[in-house]
C-alpha cells in the first residue's frame, strides 16, 4: 500500500515520486480528470489490443474487476476482486481474515473503452485478508448472466496456474482508466510492508510505474487474456520494510530494497478455494488461503 490518493496527487503536483496503492488508509476518491502523467491514451497505446477495460470496475478509492474462476457458472453470483486494503472498513490487521461480512458497496462497471456501463452492487465481502496476500472478494447481487444481459460485459477469468517470469502483463486500472504494460521481473519469496507480510509476490519491471488508485487492478496476461495477479503496492522512496516501502526477504532472511519497483499478489490460489455456486470454501483440498 502507499499514500492516499489525495496524498499521491499532492506529491505528484509537487514533483514527488509516483506510487501504487490506495493509500495508508482507504482514500477519498479524487477526480479521474486529475489523473497524473500516465494518461489513459498514452498508456493504452502500449497495451495489446486484446486487453481493454471491459469487466474492470472503479471503487471509491481503488480499482477492481469482475472475475470468475474456470469452474464458475453463468448463473453464479458474480465476484469483484480488489485488495484487502481497499475494504470500506479499513485495513485488516495482520493475521485477520474476513469472511461473509455484509456489504452494500457499489462499483462502477466499465466498457471496453473505459466508459461507464452501469453500476453493480455487493451483497457481502465473501473473503478478504492482508495476511500472506492482499485480496478482497465481494459477492455481487447480480449473476454473470445478468451482468452480460444488462451491460454486455463478460467477467475476466482467473488463471488457475502460477504466472511465468518474463511474461508480458497489463495492469488495468478501472479507477484511472489507464493500462500499464510491462513484464514480470520475478517473484519475491516474502514481501514485507509494515505489519504485513505477503508470500510469493509478483515483481514488475520498472515500466509499470503504477500510482495511487491503481490498487486492486487486475494484472492480465495478454497472451491468455486471464488475470494472473492483483496490483497492490510499491516501494515509494527507498525505505526498508515500512509502510509505503515494502522490502523483499529471501529464504535466508536477506532483505532487498528496490526503490520505485511495484508489486502484485498472485490470484491463482483463489481458484483452489471456490466451489459450486461461487462459494468460498477454505477447507477445499489445495486451498492455501489463510483461514479465520
Amino acid at each position: 500500500m502507499n499514500r492516499s490518493l489525495v496524498g499521491a496527487l499532492s506529491a505528484l503536483l509537487l514533483g514527488g515520486a509516483t506510487l501504487v496503492g490506495a493509500g495508508a488508509a482507504p482514500a477519498t476518491a479524487a477526480s479521474p480528470a486529475k489523473a497524473p502523467a500516465a494518461s489513459p491514451a498514452k498508456a493504452s497505446t502500449k497495451a495489446p489490443k486484446a486487453v481493454d477495460f471491459a469487466g474492470t470496475v472503479a471503487l471509491s478509492n481503488c480499482s477492481g474487476s469482475v472475475v470468475r474462476t474456470p469452474g464458475s457458472a453463468d448463473s453464479d453470483p458474480a465476484l469483484v476482486l480488489s485488495n484487502g486494503h481497499c475494504l470500506e472498513s479499513g485495513f485488516p490487521g495482520a493475521g485477520e481474515v474476513i469472511v461473509n461480512q455484509p456489504s452494500s458497496r457499489s462499483f462502477t462497471l466499465l466498457t471496453a473503452s473505459g466508459g461507464r456501463a452501469g453500476t453493480v452492487r455487493a451483497s457481502k465481502v465473501a473473503y478478504a485478508t492482508m495476511t500472506d496476500t492482499d485480496i478482497s472478494l465481494y459477492q455481487l447481487t447480480s449473476t454473470y448472466a445478468q451482468i452480460q444481459s444488462s451491460y454486455g460485459i463478460k467477467a475476466l477469468t482467473l488463471s488457475d496456474s502460477h504466472p511465468t517470469q518474463g511474461s508480458a502483463i497489463n495492469v488495468v486500472s478501472g479507477y484511472w482508466k489507464t493500462i500499464y504494460s510491462c513484464n514480470i521481473d520475478g517473484f519475491a519469496y516474502r514481501l514485507k510492508e509494515g505489519d504485513w507480510t505477503w508470500k510469493d509476490s509478483v515483481r514488475y519491471t520498472s515500466a509499470c510505474n503504477t500510482i495511487g488508485g491503481t490498487s486492486g487492478s487486475p494484472v492480465v496476461d495478454p497472451a491468455s487474456g486471464k488475470v494472473v495477479a492483483v496490483n497492490n503496492t510499491g516501494n515509494e522512496d527507498g525505505g526498508r520494510c515500512t509502510l509505503n516501502n515494502p522490502c523483499e526477504v529471501d529464504q535466508n532472511g536477506t532483505v532487498t530494497v528496490r526503490k520505485g519497483i511495484n508489486y502484485a499478489q498472485e490470484t491463482y490460489p483463489i481458484t483452489k478455494c471456490v466451489t459450486t455456486g461461487n462459494k468460498i470454501d477454505l477447507n477445499l483440498a489445495g486451498c492455501v488461503l489463510p483461514r479465520p
